[in-house]
């Protein structure tokens, strides 16, 4: 393919989509969430009962939120293995800075979103500008996030602050206010995403980076953006986590790893870059926690949760692998379709 014409796709790309596509992995996570549904309303009604959803949704927001940072990364064919720390920083910022005093919230979590995109900044400087493997620069970013979390708490739990449980863990017209939050963030990630030039330039870099830069899209500096905004999205999420939990620990991002990776995956969302799929992301992020209360209320015990968010990552992975392999056939034979026409 010519420069020019590579060019030209490119701004055919980034021109996007103004319908609403009913993709492959949409329809998957949809289909899958009404039969988990239907499952739950014969084998276990109490999981899907007004009581059990209002107590479980919270936490399905709050794997939404940090699935939507983790997709920003993985569309530039990333993974951020620092999410624990970041997660885990902003919850102990957010209730040991203040230590019970309301007046003190707004400056812990102003400290807090400072930290996450200094966190941020950190990754993408490593991962965008010097290369290094998303993997190892992630993983050192973490430990550094988790001595930090030591340097602020000791590792010792805190009670969270009045204001903050009644802003995280209250509702607004019967929704839990957390869900609201994630709608929010969806909204705005869904708009910046696919209504932007910024957005589609983008997803144009995570799909094809070598002919982004060609075409003189700033590619490092929008990869390296992505671990910034994906470290934004945790701190929201240790904050809500906070007044969620009564009494934090400060080990909270532990258990959002996994599940941040299997939504985005389970989503459609392909490990290798290019388009994300918010939308998908947040229904998957329900899915996988109601299949883990669904697990709960028939017995399964709570230490196979982790066996159960890995069987629905290689699930993802087994699904839509069969879509990257026959889509990487038909562009190598419209490449040399090309070519031949060219020549």
């Amino acid at each position: 393919m010519t420069h020019a014409s590579t060019q030209t796709a490119l701004i055919d790309y980034t021109k996007g989509d103004k319908s609403l596509p009913l993709t492959r992995g949409f329809i998957t996570v949809v289909v899958s969430t009404l039969a988990l549904i239907g499952m739950c309303l014969v084998f276990a009604p109490s999981a899907v009962s007004t009581g059990g959803l209002m107590g479980s949704l919270p936490f399905a927001a709050i794997i939404a939120i940090v699935g939507l940072g983790q997709m920003l990364v993985v569309q530039q064919g990333g993974f951020d293995l620092s999410l624990a720390g970041g997660v885990s920083l902003a919850v102990v910022i957010t209730t040991h800075m203040p230590a019970g005093n309301d007046a003190d919230l707004l400056p812990a979590i102003l400290f807090a979103i400072c930290c996450a995109v200094a966190a941020g900044a950190v990754n993408g400087i490593l991962v965008g500008f010097m290369r290094l493997n998303a993997i190892v620069a992630t993983i050192g970013v973490n430990a550094l996030l988790y001595g930090a979390v030591f340097a602020v708490s000791g590792g010792v739990p805190k009670i969270t602050t009045p204001l903050m449980a009644k802003i995280a863990g209250g509702k607004t017209a019967g929704i839990p206010n957390s869900v609201l939050f994630a709608l929010v963030i969806l909204i705005i990630v869904s708009f910046v995403l696919k209504r932007t030039v910024a957005g589609r330039k983008f997803e144009t870099i995570g799909a094809n980076p070598l002919a982004a830069r060609a075409a003189g899209l700033r590619v490092r500096l929008y990869q390296s953006m992505a671990y910034v905004f994906a470290q934004l999205h945790y701190c929201v999420a240790g904050i809500l986590i906070s007044g969620i939990t009564r009494e934090p620990t400060a080990f909270q991002g532990d258990a959002l790893l996994l599940p941040s990776v299997a939504v985005v995956v389970l989503a459609g969302t392909s490990l290798l870059g290019g388009r994300g799929f918010p939308i998908s992301t947040v229904i998957a992020a329900f899915f996988l926690n109601q299949l883990s209360q669904f697990a709960l209320a028939v017995g399964v015990p709570f230490s196979a949760q982790t066996i159960i968010q890995a069987l629905a990552l290689v699930f993802g992975i087994g699904v839509y692998s069969i879509r990257w392999n026959n889509n990487k056939t038909k562009r190598a034979h419209q490449s040399n379709m090309e070519e031949t026409d060219n020549d």
